[in-house]
């Protein structure tokens, strides 16, 4: 209020002061008292000109216009003869500004919100602008919680009327949510009620989850959760009726009362559907999941109003209206529905446009677009399509959007956008696995050559137990029914004495071609021809039970068949949430081949999500595999041997132990003919953590290598269980786990920890 009267002060002195000769005609415009701001931006404000007629009343209006601009802390006008002199003085400009004291919030996002405020070095400085962008940043510590942050501005002059700006922060600590109450609850436990939020109040495992931190967004949205539990429980009129929020004086804990009123529990006295001509009512019935006597649940009565829109989406009603119609019998507690479904039209695809793929050709995207144009419109395909171009990795990001066509009701379009990613690629890598030791890995690719969606692949993986270099070439469209096509050359050599296991060296060069056909959307059959020239070659130490079959066999020529038949429903082929893999697949030597073998693997995995959020996953994975000699070869070669024990099978025990052992000094595994594995695992988000690049999991693992003589025999599986942790590093894929053997036996090779960089996860 005194800068108010004091500011219409000086106006109305000016005025008198500039004036008190009488009005006159201007016919010439001086400015004084300028150091940084130009004349010109003076006389742009200026609301007098030379010519003009001042009188008192345009003077007063002068002297505001020039104080509005917020250039001025003094604006004085005086009149000598007809010569109008306006005197300023301008506010200083800012020098510099200094932030200190800030670690939660960095200097960068400080920086952004003065900006944002126009608050930034050599701009005019502004005390009530300065003030207020401290309460911003005082705002951001509050919305961490650090209600104790303290903000301050230190402003000192400089030379040629300038200031430096020192941004003094005290962050506090992080205050914590010491209670919160539920009052009103009747029919639930407050202990129930609490567990559906993701708020919690301070207990001993706070500092790995940071659920006692209070956020005003978070408890917004728990006091939803705790409105859905009750109506999803049959409380049609569940209120929170207040929600109190509280700080202790150090303003270090909180307390958080809500106040509800759980209302009558309501029961389904019927259920109907209206029924539309044309629709396959039956189909539409079954799949409303609630009935009469049902408790209501508002999620079963959304769930069921989306199945029949997605229906309906299906099947080419892509504007379709699902409306469930309650009525409420208040004295009986009871609540009946009416499905009211208006379907519109059927709808048509007219045309399909792609955008964004500057590298990537137009057929490459087309082939994978299960929604064809001129066909009835299906959400279903339009999802498939998104997932299918996805998978081809050449896209950092699909959409696909519809566009209802102008002038019609039965017509839409589809527009596929993409932003292409680089698809050449150059990896050098170096990691460690306890399977293999060191890992070095080099390998150039090019998955879309040439804009064809054709890939180019170079490999060197070279560690203490295994080198290998492989040169592929990939067609995945050899015809346009979508068969792919693949041919390879490959050089592998394995020393098992670098592994642990029983000695031997083996060196393979092989060629060939390989072929996958799409049965359907989700089955496949693969089946290739490979030419292989193995030698291999005996050690000081190769056991007796090897020494026999390589004098006999030294080097040998075959050709090798490849066939397998999957079904993979999986949403991602990394980080899998929902969906299952099948498959089985055979490795055999055709006819005539200088050693004569099969193998057969049948393998499954399963993942269901446990929560909305896809974070929290249950995995199921089981394999088993069966090899043998045929002809005038007895058993199958040892080279081909299956083993387990280790971060790919069973963890907790040692890589490649289990099964059979050499008949040396010193025993080591051999493999052997049979193999059966089984893993249950519980996978879920790093406590405080909110990107999906680490996961924890609790694990159960079981399996077994069973020998040529020996049966397959479930007494003699091995059972291990621990804690594994899984991380997308930047340096490649990072995988730890603690296992412990529940039914040890002797002999048994034990190692609890076991830790693989660079290698995909299990």
């Amino acid at each position: 209020m005194r800068k108010l009267i004091f500011l219409l002060a000086t106006i109305l002195l000016a005025g008198q002061v500039a004036y008190a000769q009488g009005e006159f005609v201007v016919t010439d415009i001086r400015v004084e008292g300028l150091q940084r701001i130009e004349p010109g931006t003076v006389f742009n404000y200026l609301p007098i000109k030379v010519g003009d007629e001042v009188d008192t009343e345009l003077s007063t209006e002068a002297v505001r216009a020039l104080f509005d601009t917020g250039f001025f802390t003094d604006v004085e006008l005086r009149q000598e003869g007809t010569v109008l002199i306006v005197s300023v003085q301008e506010r200083p400009s800012i020098a510099d500004i200094a932030i200190r004291g800030n670690k939660d919030i960095r200097d960068e996002a400080i920086e952004e919100a003065l900006n944002n405020a126009g608050f930034s070095e050599g701009r005019i400085f502004n005390q009530a602008l300065l003030d207020q962008v401290l309460q911003e940043i005082r705002n951001q510590y509050f919305g961490r919680g650090r209600y104790s942050a303290r903000v301050d501005a230190t402003v000192s002059p400089r030379p040629r009327n300038r200031v430096a700006i020192k941004i003094e922060i005290e962050e506090g600590s992080v205050a914590k949510i010491e209670q919160i109450r539920i009052v009103g609850n009747n029919a639930y436990e407050e202990d129930e009620l609490l567990d559906q939020f993701s708020l919690s109040d301070t207990n001993v495992f706070g500092f790995l989850s940071r659920r006692d931190r209070y956020s005003r967004e978070k408890l917004l949205a728990d006091t939803e959760s705790l409105r859905s539990f009750y109506q999803d429980n049959g409380y049609l009129n569940f209120q929170v009726d207040s929600t109190d929020v509280s700080i202790s004086q150090n303003k270090q804990d909180i307390f958080i009362t809500i106040s509800i009123t759980e209302g009558k529990r309501y029961v389904i006295s019927d259920i109907t559907v209206e029924p539309v001509e044309g629709l396959d009512m039956e189909s539409i019935e079954a799949l409303i999941t609630t009935e009469p006597g049902d408790v209501f649940s508002r999620q079963a009565v959304a769930e069921s109003r989306a199945a029949i829109a997605s229906l309906l989406a299906d099947q080419g009603f892509a504007f379709a209206k699902v409306n469930a119609i309650t009525d409420v019998d208040e004295e009986a507690n009871a609540v009946a529905f009416t499905f009211a479904i208006d379907p519109g039209d059927k709808v048509y695809v007219r045309r399909i446009d792609i955008t964004g793929n500057t590298s990537t050709r137009d057929e490459v995207i087309r082939r994978e677009i299960r929604q064809l144009e001129g066909s009835v419109f299906s959400a279903e395909q339009v999802r498939r399509s998104r997932v299918r171009i996805q998978r081809l990795g050449f896209f950092e990001s699909v959409a696909i959007d519809t566009q209802p066509v102008p002038g019609t009701v039965d017509q839409l379009d589809l527009l596929v956008s993409v932003t292409e990613r680089a698809t050449g690629s150059f990896l050098f890598g170096v990691g460690y696995s306890d399977a293999d030791g060191v890992l070095v890995q080099a390998a150039v690719t090019r998955q879309n050559l040439f804009g064809t969606g054709r890939e180019l692949d170079l490999r060197v993986d070279n560690s203490s137990v295994t080198q290998y270099y492989e040169i592929e070439y990939t067609n995945p469209y050899h015809t346009i029914s979508g068969i792919s096509r693949s041919f390879h050359v490959s050089r592998r050599k394995i020393d098992a004495e670098e592994a642990d296991t029983a000695e031997y060296i083996v060196n393979t060069l092989a060629g060939g071609i390989s072929y996958s056909i799409p049965l359907s959307e989700y089955n496949a059959l693969t089946i290739g021809l490979d030419v292989e020239n193995i030698e291999l070659e005996e050690t000081d130490e190769t056991p007796p039970e090897f020494s026999s079959f390589i004098d006999q066999f030294p080097e040998s020529d075959q050709l090798k068949l490849v066939a397998g038949v999957g079904r993979d429903t999986r949403d991602s082929i990394f980080f899998p949430t929902e969906g299952y893999l099948r498959r089985v697949s055979l490795e055999a030597a055709v006819p005539g081949s200088d050693l004569e073998y099969y193998k057969v693997d049948l393998r499954g995995s399963w993942y269901k999500s446990l929560t909305k959020g896809k974070r929290t996953v249950l995995k199921l994975d089981g394999e088993i595999g069966y090899g043998d000699g045929y002809g005038d070869l007895e058993t199958l070669p040892f080279f081909k041997n299956y083993y387990a024990g280790g971060p790919s099978s069973v963890r907790g025990f040692d890589s490649r132990s289990l099964g059979p052992k050499d008949s040396g000094t010193t025993p080591e595994a051999i493999g052997g003919s049979k193999r059966v594995t089984a893993s249950v695992e519980l996978l879920f988000p790093v406590p405080g953590g909110e990107s999906n690049d680490k996961r924890l999991g609790l694990f159960v693992d079981a399996g077994q290598v069973y020998g040529d003589e020996e049966d397959f025999d479930l007494g003699e599986v091995r059972v291990s269980a621990g804690l594994s942790f899984n991380w997308f590093s930047p340096i490649g894929p990072l995988s730890i786990s603690y296992g412990v053997p529940l039914n040890e036996e002797d002999g048994d090779d034990v190692e609890n920890f076991q830790l693989s960089l660079g290698a995909l996860f299990r």
